[in-house]
Parts: structure tokens; C-alpha cells; sequence
């Protein structure tokens, strides 16, 4: 820093300034900072912030906060993907000293004659002024000036033009004894990177033809997969995420439900890579060719999906690499190289790489095979288990991959200790899985999405009901309601959110004991009759599709930082809500964590969050049922899990006489539930 005043605390700043804090193309960034200076004169701040380019944006002149805290904020909003940086300033601000100090001497009585000073104090501050206002506004500012300097008015008429310029110099500033802090960096990713839909599917299960008696298993391949496109766009999914697409080692291959000794038929699991026919850049033979595979991105793309692919720094005994480079792993006291260990969990089919033989080896390899995927058209990432593996490493290839194409993401699979997730993101990475799935109250999930949306400077959170290894107990026995649940809360508290195949057939039934699937897809095909469950209404995805719908619709949900959680006197319901002051877009959810009981409860609102005041009535309209209610602040509402666990609502302008819905209105678009109003 260097200047006359403090600048102290400025946000967003990650780990005091060591990694740049992240955004995305258009999202509203809150700069603040806090800056004082001794005495009574009149302090003023602003952001100075580069783009990419090193292109200076538009003076951006910071508001104070709340009195007495000497808190300054502001918002910047980036329009392109790269490093930005921000530094703000502080300076003496002359007009607003003498606008404050001639009103209050006025209002005191003082004439002319004891003003004599302050109108000439006048007269040089604008004049300072005339080669910082626009041209268009400079006679203005000349007028004033002549004002203040002609003694043949009156004393409110020589100052009232001066004071009129308020709004005027506070855009434009004449500023003084300027100073500069530190300048702080913010990395600005694709709106993707924030905003994103997630499905997950194995597409050797697509198409495939279990074994029988007469014939052995038969994969799908991705020419069969891509019957699956339609289904998954139709529920409004923006990235398709595909497990490891490479040949599957032979050597310790797993059966199914993850036994030690492999039949014949068995497939393998996908993150035991590599084999004869190749490693991590290389592709399944029986999942077709590099030419079929760039069919299916293609036709994944006309669909409205992006393909996302798996990033498992792993290999499987007979992987290339465990010949060529040993070294690259770690070998025991008797000769073998060490398999993974989760303990007790043991993986004999995979074998880590040990990053500190020959590291400079490794990278380099590793970095060439993300570029080779790039070089496929693969923008997005998600890696296995990054947390087994060196952080500089992670900082070192994010920032390689992103000197070749900024465009790339990586979403990191790391359920850890809550410390490293935070130094993932810190890091580089893109998005995080979270500690969703487990938080299954809604104090536990207030409280988490709190830290989370304290936490948005650099961590992204990707929230997931299940996964292939993750079925939680609440969904083994939560029934159908508990499915809706989940994905209301994962769709409608994060801007990202994703599910895994199966979910929206509410496959529940577990391995004894575990917290996994039963006959895991990991270790077998599994081809599912997705035409067949929605003809006989046993299929989730309309209430899927209906979700994200919801949230393609209202840009109020593509942000993590407007998350508000309101008062409701029920421990089992969480009421929260969006709004996008920009387009004045604002959704209000109340949902039930219950899947087996009807609950009632009583919101309190903050209407300000809302964008409306305190004593606002206003119209809701419900996003999953189309019925409308007039709400206000205190509100009485009745969930009923069978029929419909949450209220999805979109805020519409304050309900007047004329505009509030009737009691038989809402009867008839909602006939199954009273009209609940304050």
C-alpha cells in the first residue's frame, strides 16, 4: 500500500491474497474493504480492476456500509474469462467535505459573509472538478462555479446549483491525496463453473446385453449410449459425466458387488484403468472407437450436453505404465508394488502412483494426457479422490491446463476433512462434491449451506443425492418422497447440483450393511428400461425435468451468494430464498425433510431479502403445482410428503386488491391443499 490512509481487509482475498478468489463470466462480485483516515473531512473509495486483457474497466466508487464500522463495498462484475485484478483506493473526497460542511452551517443560520471561505473553497473543488466530469455535464459544473462566485445572489442561490452536482461527483470524483492498496486477484471462469445440471451414467450399461446361459455379456457401446441423450436433455441436464471411458485391467480385476475373484462375464470396474490395449489415453475397445467416441460428444453437444469425463490418477496392475515407468510406484519390502488401501477397504486392481519418484515425470505425462482429452473436446473434469494426491501438483497442472484453454473445469471428488476440500478450492479447483448427502436435518443443512455460502470466494459447491458409491441410509428407507426431497434441496440450494443413473427409477436396495448399491454398477453392466418405468409412472424424471426447468428459468438460482434462509418455527422444514436484484427474479422454497408424516409450520420472512418491505403482501406462485397464494411475512404452510414435499414458489409483485388471487382461484390449481395465507 502506498498512500496517506489505511486500507485494511479487503474481500474477497484467498489466504491473504496467496491464491486469486474465483467468479464467473457476469456474476456480481462484492468487493469491500475497510479504510478510515483521522479528522472530520469526507474519505472516499473505489475499485480499480483490470481484465485479462490488462484492459482497465469502468471507476467503480464504493458505498460505505453500516455507520461507524468504516466498511466500504462495492460490486464488480466480469465480463470475461481469465485473471482479473482488483486493487481499491482511498482518497480525500473535497466536495462531499464541503457539501457537508456549508449544509450544516446553513441550517445553523450562517450568512454569506461567514461563509466566505467555504464559497470559495467551493469554487476551487469544482473547478478541480471540470477536467473529471464528462464532457456533457462541464456547463454545468461552469454554472455552479459562476453561482458560488457571484455576491449579487442570495445565499441559497449561489450554493443550490453547487449542491445539485451531488450525484455528479460522487461518479465522478475530484480526488486527493490518493491512496493505493494491494492489488488482489480474481480468477473468472465460464458461467458453467457456477451454474451447472450434472448426470452421471456408465454408458457400457447403455445398450448392453447381460450374460446368459446361451451367450456372454455383451456392453453397450457409445453408438447404443446415445439412445440415451434424449432422455437425459428431456430432464434438463446441462453436463454428461462419464466414469472412466479406458481399457479396464485384466490383473486382480474385481467381480461383482466388488469380489476379490472375477467370473469370466465380469466387466471389471472402470477406475481400474488400463490394460494391453492401453492407459488414460486410450479407450474401451468395447465401447467402440476414438472416432465413435467423438460421435457421441457431438451428439451429446446437439443435444444441449457437454461431456465431462473421469480423471482417476490410478492404474491397474497391467497398465502401460507399470512397465515402462516402476518407478512411478511404490514398492513393498517384498519386491510387489503396494495397491491401494482405504483400510479396511482394500483395492488389489488398483495401484497408486507415487509422486515422489520421479516427479517431473509424472506430471509431464500426466499433463499430456489431459491435453490429449482436451484436444477431444473435453472442457470439464472430474477427479477421483484428488485428496490422495499432492496439492502443488493439482496447482500446478489446473494452471498448465488453463495456459492452454481457460475454458477447462475440474470438479474434485474429495470427501475429506473439511480443511483440505477448502485447499482443493483454494488451489484451482473448479467445484467440490460437499458433505450434502449427509446432512439430513434442516439444521444441519441451514448451518452447512451458511458456511458454504461464506466460503463461495473459493469454494464451489456441487451438491449429489447419490452417487455410484454413495446411497445413503435416508434413501434406502426414505420411500419416493425422500427422493423428491433430495433433489429440491440439491437443485434449489446450489447453482450446481447432479445425480447419478438410477435415481430417478428410485433404485434403494443396498449392499447388507454398506452404504452402497446392491449388485453395484461399478462391477457389472446394468441396463435399466427407462422407456418402460415412465409409461407406468414409476420415474422421477418429470419432477427432475420440472426442477431444472425451475432453475434454467430463474436467474436468481444460477448465484451461491443470494442464499437466504428464513425463520420457520418446524424443525422439520428449511424455508430459504434466491433474488437477482438485476431482474428482481426471486424464489422462495419451503421443504420438508420428513418423507413419512405431513408437517405444518409458520414462516417468518426477511422481506428485504426478498426485495420487498416489511409490510409487503405479495403473490406466490408455485413452480410444481401452478397454484397461487397471496403471502406476506408470516405465513402458515402444510406439507404433505405423498403429495407434495416442498413449495417451490416464484415471488410476483405485491398483491393489491386487484391483483391478489381468490380463494376459488387457488382451489381450483391446487385442490388437494387448503390456500395458506398469514
Amino acid at each position: 500500500m502506498t498512500g496517506r490512509f489505511p486500507i485494511e481487509d479487503v474481500s474477497p482475498a484467498v489466504s491473504c491474497g496467496r491464491y486469486p478468489a474465483k467468479a464467473v463470466v457476469g456474476e456480481a462480485v462484492p468487493v469491500s474493504a475497510r479504510a478510515y483516515r483521522e479528522g472530520h473531512d469526507a474519505l472516499g473509495c473505489n475499485v480499480v480492476w483490470l481484465g485479462p486483457d490488462g484492459r482497465a474497466r469502468p471507476f467503480t466508487r464504493m458505498r460505505p456500509g453500516e455507520p461507524g464500522h468504516d466498511r466500504w463495498h462495492a460490486t464488480i462484475r466480469p465480463d470475461a474469462v481469465g485473471e482479473w485484478t482488483f486493487t481499491v483506493e482511498a482518497f480525500q473526497d473535497p466536495y462531499l467535505t464541503w457539501q457537508n460542511a456549508v449544509t450544516k452551517k446553513i441550517a445553523a443560520g450562517q450568512g454569506a459573509a461567514e461563509l466566505a471561505n467555504d464559497l470559495a473553497e467551493g469554487v476551487r473543488v469544482l473547478t478541480a472538478a471540470l477536467p473529471v466530469v464528462p464532457a456533457g455535464d462541464v456547463a454545468r459544473v461552469k454554472a455552479a462555479v459562476a453561482a458560488l462566485d457571484d455576491d449579487g445572489r442570495e445565499l441559497p442561490a449561489r450554493v443550490a446549483p453547487a449542491l445539485d452536482l451531488a450525484d455528479l461527483l460522487w461518479a465522478h470524483p475530484v480526488r486527493e491525496l490518493v491512496t493505493t492498496g494491494d492489488e488482489h486477484r480474481l480468477w473468472v471462469d465460464r458461467p458453467r463453473a457456477l451454474f451447472s445440471a450434472w448426470y452421471e451414467f456408465f454408458p457400457r450399461s447403455e445398450g448392453a446385453i447381460p450374460a446368459t446361459v446361451d451367450a456372454p455379456a455383451r456392453s453397450g457401446t457409445f453408438a447404443t449410449a446415445m439412445d440415451r441423450l434424449p432422455g437425459v436433455a428431456a430432464m434438463g441436464f446441462d453436463v454428461l459425466y462419464l466414469p472412466p471411458i479406458h481399457p479396464i485391467g485384466r490383473v486382480n480385476r474385481k467381480g461383482r458387488n466388488n469380489a476379490l475373484t472375477a467370473g469370466p462375464d465380469d466387466v471389471g470396474s472402470p477406475w481400474a484403468i488400463g490394460a494391453a490395449e492401453g492407459g488414460h489415453d486410450a479407450i474401451h475397445p468395447d465401447l467402440g472407437t476414438p472416432e465413435d467416441f467423438r460421435d457421441f460428444v457431438a451428439a451429446a453437444a446437439e443435444q444441449g450436453l457437454e461431456v465431462a469425463l473421469d480423471l482417476a490418477l490410478q492404474c491397474a496392475p497391467d497398465h502401460p505404465w507399470v512397465t515402462e515407468h516402476p518407478e512411478w510406484f511404490t514398492t513393498r519390502a517384498d519386491g510387489s508394488i503396494a495397491y491401494a488401501e482405504n483400510p479396511p477397504k482394500k483395492y488389489q486392481d488398483i495401484y497408486p502412483l507415487n509422486f515422489d519418484n520421479d516427479p517431473e515425470g509424472i506430471r509431464a505425462e500426466i499433463l499430456r494426457v489431459v491435453l490429449h482429452w482436451v484436444g477431444e473436446g473435453i472442457r470439464i473434469f472430474r477427479v477421483d479422490n484428488p485428496h490422495t494426491k499432492p496439492f502443488d501438483f493439482w496447482h500446478w497442472l489446473i494452471a498448465e491446463v488453463k495456459k492452454v484453454d481457460p475454458d477447462v473445469l475440474f470438479l474434485a471428488e474429495a470427501f475429506t476433512r473439511p480443511a483440505i476440500m477448502h485447499g482443493l478450492g483454494k488451489i484451482g479447483f473448479t467445484q467440490s462434491y460437499t458433505y450434502f448427502t449427509w446432512r439430513t436435518t434442516a439444521a444441519q443443512m441451514r448451518e452447512y449451506c451458511e458456511e458454504l455460502v461464506a466460503s463461495a470466494d473459493h469454494m464451489r459447491p456441487n451438491f449429489w443425492p447419490n452417487t455410484p458409491d454413495i446411497l445413503h441410509e435416508s434413501l434406502q428407507h426414505g420411500g419416493p418422497p425422500m427422493f423428491k426431497i433430495r433433489a429440491v434441496l440439491a437443485a434449489l440450494l446450489s447453482p450446481s447440483w447432479g445425480m447419478y443413473a438410477g435415481y430417478e427409477l428410485f433404485e434403494h436396495v443396498a449392499r447388507p450393511g454398506a452404504e452402497e448399491y446392491l449388485d453395484n454398477e461399478k462391477y457389472e453392466l446394468r441396463p435399466r428400461d427407462w422407456a418402460g418405468a415412465q409409461a407406468q409412472g414409476r420415474s422421477l424424471a418429470p419432477f427432475i425435468a420440472t426442477l431444472n426447468r425451475v432453475r434454467r428459468d430463474n436467474p436468481a438460482l444460477h448465484r451461491l451468494r443470494n442464499l437466504v434462509f428464513h425463520d420457520i418455527d418446524n424443525p422439520a422444514l428449511l424455508c430459504w430464498s434466491k433474488h437477482d436484484p438485476d431482474t428482481g427474479n426471486t424464489v422462495l422454497v419451503v421443504c420438508s425433510f420428513d418423507s413419512q408424516t405431513v408437517q405444518w409450520g409458520n414462516t417468518t420472512l426477511d422481506m428485504p431479502a426478498l426485495g420487498l418491505d416489511w409490510a409487503d403482501r405479495f403473490t406466490v406462485h408455485d413452480e410444481l403445482t401452478g397454484a397461487v397464494y397471496d403471502w406476506g411475512q408470516r405465513n402458515a404452510v402444510r406439507l404433505d410428503p405423498y403429495l407434495q414435499p416442498a413449495h417451490v414458489f416464484t415471488v410476483r409483485r405485491p398483491a393489491t386488491a386487484d391483483t391478489a388471487p381468490t380463494t376459488d382461484a387457488v382451489a381450483a390449481a391446487d385442490k388437494d391443499e387448503p390456500r395458506w395465507t398469514s
